[in-house]
């Protein structure tokens, strides 16, 4: 397992030097801030593509809130998710299909650390880079270490089986 993730810092370093620069927007569902960061961030580099990433009955609200500010259709996408996990896992082979190497990270503040933590161990195992864009929240409290490790260790399940564990889930029916 060490040796399975002792090579994901070498990839991150080598890819932060190749492409400085974030070449998309992922935004994590979840909060309409997110979403409203995102479409900010978007209107200062329109150029960049915009992965949405969270449950399937949150796209309309999202998409509305792209197309008021006027992100081209071409240029939203979306990622269906379950989890905190799955937003990573379902996108990433999206990324590396359109060799995005480097991304903005959207998310509140209070869920940046174990945001961060996936998408090392996920995005990074594929040479995947992120800046991280705080969203600022009110009277959340950051989340515990005990998630963090959670979902690390999921991650590692997903690249060594391809498995989130996300069906084990007992409120989830996807």
């Amino acid at each position: 397992m060490i040796a399975l993730i002792s090579f994901i810092p070498v990839r991150l370093a080598i890819t932060l030097n190749q492409v400085p620069e974030p070449q998309a927007i992922l935004a994590l569902g979840g909060a309409f801030e997110r979403i409203q960061v995102s479409a900010r961030l978007w209107k200062s580099q329109p150029n960049l593509d915009i992965w949405i990433s969270d449950v399937r009955p949150n796209y309309e609200p999202f998409k509305k809130i792209f197309q008021k500010v006027g992100v081209p259709e071409n240029q939203f996408h979306y990622a269906s998710a379950t989890d905190t996990v799955t937003n990573f896992t379902g996108s990433v082979q999206d990324f590396v299909d359109r060799k995005i190497w480097h991304l903005y990270l959207v998310t509140s503040d209070y869920h940046m650390t174990r945001s961060r933590a996936i998408a090392t161990l996920v995005l990074g195992s594929r040479g995947i880079v992120v800046t991280p864009i705080s969203v600022p929240s009110t009277d959340i409290h950051p989340e515990s270490i005990w998630r963090i490790l959670r979902d690390c260790f999921r991650c590692l399940l997903w690249l060594v089986t391809g498995r989130t564990g996300a069906s084990l889930h007992p409120n989830l029916h996807s």
